[in-house]
């Protein structure tokens, strides 16, 4: 697979802000990010179906599916960044030109629900996306944090990241392709084709979801055999409402002793407000207790 990095988001880009998952209908978020934006250089503009809503997406598979592609199609767009997660981008896949994404690269940024595009786009087109923060619990708060601000920004700007691990479950060294996101997301591409082909680093998270339900998912990861295989580090994000976290720092020790594989723990990948952004496909290297993504 040859993989494809986007252009740098640049100062006069234009930022289109879409909805492949769930409704946003907190409209004063979204144009609070719009502002962000535009106030720090930028220009916005919005998908059709934005503020629409169907049951808990934000409009039916047809528009949603409408939107992604115009948002690609559009050679006016430089970037696009999603309005939220909930659920969704799991009815889409199937249905998605990957040779449009792959002719028409650009930057895509989301988290959560949004994992399961990241990941398809990856492995269908070769696009390096990022995972990171969205416009309605971020850009668009009344008191945006700095710390996601900084780190989206050194991240589509595409500096050399590093990042310290404040838990060390197995330390080692290894390199691969970033790659995870949420983990039920993830988990809910098994029975298709989504994993890469190549050595990765694990990166995950979730938000509540009880240990045995997190130790239920990772284990359905490594039984199959290509995630097996290929899978040469674990980075872990935070585990939010999880409850006994100390089951969970006993589970995490053992994949580490298990699979002989670095496990880290403590990185901001998170639903919370503070957040890093992780370049989805880019190459990353553990080293000790340090995340490199060159």
């Amino acid at each position: 697979m040859n993989y494809i990095m986007p252009k740098p988001l640049k100062k006069g880009n234009t930022i289109a802000f879409i909805a492949p998952a769930g409704s946003v209908l907190d409209k004063d978020a979204i144009l609070r990010g719009k502002d962000f934006f535009e106030n720090n250089g930028y220009n916005v503009v919005f998908s059709k179906h934005l503020f629409n809503q169907n049951k808990y997406f934000s409009d039916i598979d047809e528009n949603r599916l409408s939107d992604l592609c115009w948002a690609f199609e559009d050679n006016n767009i430089d970037a696009i960044i999603c309005g939220r997660g909930g659920y969704g981008c799991l009815r889409l896949i199937e249905k998605i030109d990957y040779t449009l994404i792959k002719d028409n690269p650009k930057l895509f940024c989301g988290y959560s629900d949004i994992t399961v595009l990241s990941a398809m786009f990856l492995k269908k087109s070769g696009l390096i996306s990022y995972s990171g923060p969205m416009v309605r619990g971020d850009f668009g708060q009344e008191h945006v944090s700095q710390y996601t601000v900084n780190n989206f920004f050194d991240a589509v700007s595409q500096k050399p990241l590093c990042f310290n691990s404040s838990k060390i479950y197995k330390s080692g060294n290894s390199e691969g392709l970033m790659f995870g996101g949420n983990l039920a997301s993830i988990v809910s591409l098994c029975g298709i084709d989504f994993l890469p082909d190549e050595d990765f680093i694990f990166f995950t998270e979730d938000l509540n979801e009880p240990v045995y339900k997190i130790d239920k998912m990772i284990t359905q990861l490594f039984n199959i055999d290509s995630f097996k295989k290929n899978v040469k580090g674990l980075i872990l994000g935070d585990f939010l409402d999880s409850g006994y976290p100390e089951q969970l720092d006993e589970l995490f020790s053992e994949i580490g002793v298990k699979y002989n594989i670095p496990v880290l723990g403590g990185f901001k990948i998170t639903h919370e407000k503070d957040k890093i952004t992780v370049p989805y496909g880019k190459k990353g290297r553990i080293n000790g207790d340090t995340l490199f993504i060159d």
